[in-house]
């Protein structure tokens, strides 16, 4: 799928990004060639390939640097609320924002 120009304007109004034409006519081949890349890497069949957990255990083994799920602050729960205009149950009331 190759951009035209008036892609790039329009990508450029949505992004309110304000490109003068030379900026915009430099922009085009990088985006097309942008979405080359990604075409030919959605073209590579991946069946059966198992995701990563990082780039690095694709050479080595990784453990996973998970720290432990221990609690380490108190409950302030109380407190934080004390600033709310409207709390009930230890919930934020909030006024109805979409009908």
């Amino acid at each position: 799928m190759a951009l035209t120009p008036q892609d790039v304007s329009r990508i450029a109004h949505l992004a309110r990004l304000e490109l003068s034409e030379p900026e915009r006519a430099a922009l085009l081949p990088q985006l097309n060639g942008f979405f080359r890349i990604v075409e030919q890497m959605s073209a590579v069949d991946t069946s059966g390939v198992e995701p990563l957990y990082t780039p690095l255990s694709a050479v080595q083994d990784v453990a996973a640097r998970l720290r432990d799920d221990a609690v380490t602050e108190n409950d302030q729960r109380t407190l934080n609320q004390r600033s709310a205009p409207a709390v009930e149950d230890g919930l934020f009331l909030v006024p109805k924002v979409i009908e």
